[in-house]
């Protein structure tokens, strides 16, 4: 019945019938007092559109990706979800960019706003009016001391501008394509090349990870070469963790 499904699918009742509604679920059989019936099938496809949802897809994309779950075959299937995802893949990178662009002009606001406060009306020096983007004024950082060590917390912003971090983020992913495996290291992630890598990429690492780390301050590379292979260590704060793991991928 539609309250047991519901439980089980964590779909309410309203949602399941709508999607009957909509067509996204076959019309159910009803007892003869008129409750919904459904069976296994209405599960598992089920199943399947939430985990089109999960992957941002919209319900006119989900009803064209049922058409093929339909037919009983996963090919078809992993067919059209494959450019379902590589579309809101770029979509995704485009908004990185955007909201990495944003904290950094957020970042220059906010240190702006720190250095100028006149006594009168806004002037062309106060933060309220200029471009912070345009503005020279420095960043602020804090100085704080951890087990005999001064540590310096840096704003988990990019300097780059948006044109600039576009044709960034699309060398890393050139080269990460390289990358065979990935795992979790403490406060961070370490991603190994695979043997076949060829050493004008390896180069590129090198550069790649000293630009990042130029305009990225708070992530912090090392490159290691062991017996496991050339790999590239990353490690953030712990809230800089979804811009890491956007740029450089999860672990496996």
């Amino acid at each position: 019945m539609i309250k047991d499904v519901a439980c089980r699918s964590g779909f309410s009742a309203a949602t399941l019938r709508y999607y009957e509604e909509i067509g996204l679920l076959p019309e159910a059989t009803r007892t003869p007092a008129g409750y919904r019936l459904y069976d296994d099938r209405t599960l598992e496809r089920l199943a399947f559109i939430s985990r089109a949802k999960q992957l941002g897809c919209s319900l006119d994309e989900i009803a064209d990706l049922t058409v093929a779950w339909d037919g009983g075959r996963c090919g078809p299937i992993q067919d059209r979800l494959r450019a379902v995802v590589a579309d809101k893949l770029a979509t995704a990178r485009q908004q990185i960019v955007e909201l990495m662009t944003l904290t950094s002009d957020l970042q220059q606001a906010a240190s702006t706003l720190e250095t100028h406060r006149p006594e009168g009306a806004c002037d062309d020096k106060c933060g309220c009016v200029i471009d912070s983007s345009n503005t020279t004024a420095p960043q602020l950082v804090t100085l704080r001391r951890k087990s005999h060590r001064v540590q310096v917390d840096v704003p988990i912003a990019c300097t780059l501008g948006s044109q600039s971090m576009r044709g960034r983020l699309d060398e890393w992913q050139r080269l990460l394509e390289h990358v065979e495996q990935r795992a979790s290291i403490d406060d961070g992630l370490r991603a190994t090349f695979g043997p076949g890598t060829p050493l004008g990429e390896l180069g590129e690492l090198v550069r790649l990870a000293a630009a990042e780390q130029d305009c990225c301050q708070f992530f912090t590379f090392a490159i290691t070469v062991d017996s496991r292979g050339v790999a590239l260590e990353v490690r953030a704060p712990h809230d800089a963790r979804p811009a890491m793991h956007s740029l450089f991928g999860h672990p496996a």
